[in-house]
């Protein structure tokens, strides 16, 4: 399954096909629930084998270099550390993370995916585009986006389906979300750099409802990164996280906001239904892309 993308954290894949030069990343076929869906584990350290293997995937370029770095060490101990800190905020190791260089065709790696085999592949292009106009946190966010969708592999989820991916990706925005909020994860307390980074997309999501691959419209997604943000203020395992997200995030995919009371998590409830009519309007667009950067 190939999939080109005009906006970062969305992309999750496996491969039908085998890595030739990289013994440790060998594919799986994929499922059509799979393809729906993303994640990963930890980095691995590997050896000099491996460091560079001149074949991905069908999910990149022919000619894109698969690698263990970045352009530099300083990024490249970023992400590593990063990947860490995600996976640790869940209680798991860390996923494979490699990245995906192409100095014949540099755009064709603006994208980053998550596979069902433990394996996040991160591309060039995306990583320097969205530090260059966003910075670190931008990177961090596509980042624990991916990650999410490793943690839907491992645990099951989302538990709401649907013929498209977008529970998937509205999911996988909201542990972003989360993640960059709590304090052993980004620790960021305001949600306005969240909210700029999550701009830096010139189109975070789509109205292609019908489409297998539809991830969400733009609002849906911004009120799912806001969710996954509120959320943060407590510390939940990935399941009581699905939990929480589409009891109250249902209504971006029905229409309605279930607004009865949460009897499992009464302390969330109660700050939660302070938020939803908020999370109603940046849902259905009366809250408009500059308002919704300054929330608080």
């Amino acid at each position: 399954m190939k999939k080109t993308l005009k906006f970062p954290f969305l992309a999750g894949a496996i491969a039908a096909l085998s890595l030739t030069a990289c013994n440790d990343d060998t594919m799986e076929t994929p499922s059509l629930q799979q393809e729906q869906q993303a994640e990963s584990l930890r980095p691995e350290q590997p050896g000099d084998l491996e460091k560079v293997c001149y074949y991905v995937d069908q999910n990149w370029s022919s000619s894109a270099v698969l690698t263990t770095s970045l352009q530099n060490s300083a990024d490249t101990s970023f992400m590593n550390s990063q990947m860490t800190k995600i996976a640790s905020l869940w209680g798991r190791s860390n996923p494979t993370l490699r990245f995906v260089n192409d100095p014949s065709n540099y755009n064709s790696t603006y994208n980053a995916i998550s596979y069902s085999t433990g394996k996040i592949y991160y591309g060039y292009a995306i990583y320097y585009d969205a530090k260059n106009k966003g910075g670190d946190i931008v990177n961090a966010m596509i980042l624990a986006h991916e990650y999410g969708h490793q943690l839907q592999y491992i645990f099951g989820l989302p538990t709401v389906n649907e013929s498209t991916a977008r529970p998937n990706e509205l999911e996988a925005d909201g542990f972003a979300g989360y993640y960059l909020r709590r304090p052993n994860g980004y620790n960021q307390t305001s949600f306005t750099q969240i909210a700029a980074a999550y701009e830096f997309a010139q189109s975070i999501g789509d109205y292609q409802t019908n489409s297998p691959g539809h991830h969400g419209t733009p609002p849906q997604r911004r009120s799912a990164v806001r969710l996954g943000f509120l959320l943060g203020q407590y510390d939940l395992t990935a399941s009581a996280f699905d939990y929480n997200f589409f009891y109250y995030y249902q209504g971006v995919l029905n229409g309605t906001y279930k607004m009865g009371k949460n009897t499992q998590y009464p302390e969330i409830d109660a700050f939660m239904q302070q938020h939803m009519e908020e999370l109603r309007k940046i849902q259905s667009g009366e809250i408009s892309a500059e308002e919704f950067k300054n929330l608080k």
